[in-house]
């Protein structure tokens, strides 16, 4: 079905990719606590503004990351140098250490309700963390040859892995889903340039960090469960295949366009214009997201702010 909507829905697929970018920036970001005023979001996301400070910067970063690997046009080499560039891309090449191994010890820390932190997990010492990441990497490269494995299996091993691991000082969880996105795309599952995995983990957040602690147990002595990550890893890959089906399904019926608008524009939690909203959503015309748009304000879901060409809307609180 992939290959079918990539060969018969490529405008389509288009308009949901630069959805799904947006919202991958967004939540990957704020999955770590990192936020942005809303009316900042799209003007650093799509570049029209240079960013003004640290969590812009990383915002920025992690787009440049993203332009990367789905911008490669050949398979390229899983290894240390490939992990450590995209470290220096999502940290935005402005902190001291982008694109380097950490130099002294961090813990894993687990962001809960009202920004709590706590300690998760311990991963392994600085010293070690180099040589870990390239036997990790050449791991995946000798099982990854050939048709022995599943490889779905083989990528949720290398994620976790990784973020044992947990070799930077900061930028490991970003980090891990970028490559997510990179390794999946290797083996065939595009799926993610058009659904943001990452909303998909932020919508689970209280669940990821559940069974990244039960998968992590054990692990320095080799003793973990892989199952509890490997399902939710697999689960959330299926729904966003679930999701992109139902995407290309309404779309395709005409006027129930308007369905996947109304989704799109539900599915923003930072104010937007007219015009960002027509210009994420290309598959509609300006009319029919002006028609939503009214429909949802006469519903009280959203609410228009200012007049003229700096109105802005805003998603209402449920």
């Amino acid at each position: 079905m992939q290959e079918l909507w990539l060969r018969q829905r490529p405008e389509l697929l288009e308009a949901l990719r630069q959805q799904a970018v947006v919202q991958s920036v967004e939540s990957s970001n704020r999955i770590e606590g990192v936020e942005v005023a809303p009316e900042r979001l799209l003007p650093v996301v799509l570049g029209a503004d240079r960013p003004r400070d640290r969590p812009e910067e990383e915002l920025a970063g992690y787009r440049a990351a993203l332009d990367y690997v789905y911008g490669l046009r050949y398979p390229v080499l899983v290894d240390s140098a490939l992990i450590l560039r995209l470290h220096g891309l999502c940290q935005g090449g402005q902190c001291g250490d982008a694109g380097q191994f950490k130099a002294r010890e961090n813990s894993i820390i687990e962001i809960g309700p009202g920004n709590e932190r706590r300690v998760r997990f311990e991963p392994v010492p600085a010293a070690q963390a180099p040589a870990l990441v390239r036997q990790l990497c050449d791991n995946y490269r000798d099982l990854a040859d050939g048709d022995r494995h599943p490889p779905l299996l083989l990528v949720a091993a290398f994620v976790f892995d990784f973020l044992c691991i947990h070799p930077f000082r900061d930028g490991n969880g970003r980090v891990s889903r970028v490559l997510t996105a990179l390794l999946l795309l290797q083996q065939g599952f595009a799926v993610s340039r058009f659904v943001a995995l990452e909303r998909l983990v932020e919508d689970q957040k209280a669940e990821y960090y559940r069974v990244l602690q039960a998968s992590s147990q054990g692990w320095h002595q080799g003793r973990n469960d892989l199952l509890p990550f490997l399902n939710f890893f697999l689960s959330t890959l299926k729904g966003a295949y679930q999701c992109l089906q139902t995407r290309v399904e309404v779309a395709s019926g005409g006027p129930a366009k308007g369905l996947m608008v109304r989704e799109l524009l539900l599915g923003w939690n930072h104010q937007f214009s007219l015009a960002e909203a027509s210009a994420q959503a290309p598959f509609a015309t300006p009319h029919l997201v002006k028609k939503v748009l009214a429909d949802l304000k006469a519903q009280g879901l959203v609410e228009l702010r200012g007049r003229g060409r700096g109105a802005k809307w805003r998603k209402l609180a449920r």
